[in-house]
């Protein structure tokens, strides 16, 4: 049996991995400025995850959502406390697009209704619904297209209050800062007008947190920069460092049923050993703070560099318009410099690095971009 072709594949292949960086199996070491899509937010192997994970699976690996399972107590009330949502409850699941599915699914339960809001670049997801709520018709299939998703112009106010005139809305779902759409971000007033409609027509806010939350922005949600509460916030990638792991947040006006909402592996023990370990060294080396300062030491940095068009983001998620004549630098990078980078086409460079990056690994990487560029 052969694997399914899913993505172009780069001709590396990692064997070892630990903080920013991973080593080939040539032993070619490389600077990771990904990880993995924003999935390793507290480094690669990071000795208390190692030791939390490893210590769980000397105890129990997994059992069903049928009986107790107090580290999901334990997960739930440290989420809590760092996010500042603490009276919001916490459903766990094990990716981002489920975790969309059902905050959406949620809000349909909530008022009955079947509009979603949506916006233009966005990615919610490949699952059912929230491939429908994002804006790349080459990932849906015919089955996945309704009628149900009103797509909006990002960040487009005049656009929002007409939809709410025309349409019985559900919910609105946006990312705090676009990923896959080439890291663009929400404005405050765009996110504080969704919140004021929502509550004006009984919608829902669902705050899409699965790239941009968990300290990623500086902020525990990107939404938060707003200074408003979602109804619903979806994570997941850094949520695990790189365990299967996801969940959503949600406001206590929702009334939770039995068998509402629904999940095999999700919070299973290994699981929440991994989001533990993520939340207990992000509160201990207090890495939120650390993705505001490298982030905008990066950014004011690559700001004064020639032949960059813009400078997008907040925190460690940071985006690189680049004119198509350098199209080729993501690439030199990591063919020339051993650094990996992320990309959203057709030229914008990624950066989602670990959240625990320092300065050595900042400068690393300014050192070769203005090289290629200078190029």
């Amino acid at each position: 049996m052969k694997l399914f072709e899913v993505y172009p594949l780069l001709d590396v292949a990692i064997e070892k991995a630990m903080g920013s960086y991973v080593w080939d199996d040539a032993g070619q070491k490389y600077l990771d400025l990904y990880g993995g899509h924003a999935v390793i937010s507290i480094g690669h192997t990071h000795p208390h995850y190692v030791k939390r994970i490893e210590d769980q699976l000397h105890k129990i690996g997994f059992y069903s959502n049928s009986v107790k399972i107090p580290i999901q107590e334990m997960l739930a009330e440290k989420l809590g406390k760092l996010s500042g949502k603490e009276d919001y409850h916490l459903f766990l699941c094990n990716s981002g697009a489920e975790a969309n599915e059902n905050a959406l699914k949620l809000a349909s339960f909530y008022n009955g209704r079947k509009k979603i809001i949506a916006f233009k670049k966005a990615f919610h997801g490949r699952t059912s619904l929230a491939v429908a709520a994002t804006d790349n018709p080459a990932i849906q299939a015919p089955v996945n297209e309704t009628d149900n998703i009103i797509f909006l112009p990002f960040n487009d106010e005049e656009a929002l209050e007409a939809a709410f005139k025309n349409h019985e809305i559900s919910s609105v779902i946006i990312e705090g800062i676009q990923g896959v759409g080439g890291i663009n971000v929400a404005s405050n007033a765009f996110l504080q007008l969704i919140r004021k409609l929502c509550d004006t027509h009984n919608a829902v806010f669902i705050a899409d947190s699965v790239q941009c939350g968990y300290g990623r922005s500086g902020k525990f949600y990107a939404h938060d920069f707003a200074g408003v509460a979602a109804d619903i916030y979806s994570m997941a990638k850094g949520m695990g460092n790189g365990f299967p792991v996801a969940g959503i947040a949600v406001a206590p006006k929702f009334k939770a049923k039995h068998f509402m909402l629904g999940t095999t592996f999700g919070g299973n023990h290994l699981a929440c050993a991994a989001a533990l370990a993520v939340l207990e060294v992000m509160e201990e080396e207090q890495l939120m703070s650390n993705a505001t300062r490298i982030g905008e030491y990066l950014m004011d940095a690559l700001k004064q560099l020639p032949n960059i068009m813009e400078v997008r983001g907040r925190g460690l998620m940071i985006g690189i318009q680049l004119p198509e004549a350098f199209s080729h630098v993501k690439k030199d990078l990591l063919l020339k410099h051993h650094i990996f980078t992320g990309e959203a086409k057709p030229n914008v460079i990624r950066l989602l690095p670990a959240l625990n990056i320092g300065i050595t690994e900042a400068d690393i990487f300014l050192e070769a971009i203005k090289k290629e560029l200078q190029a």
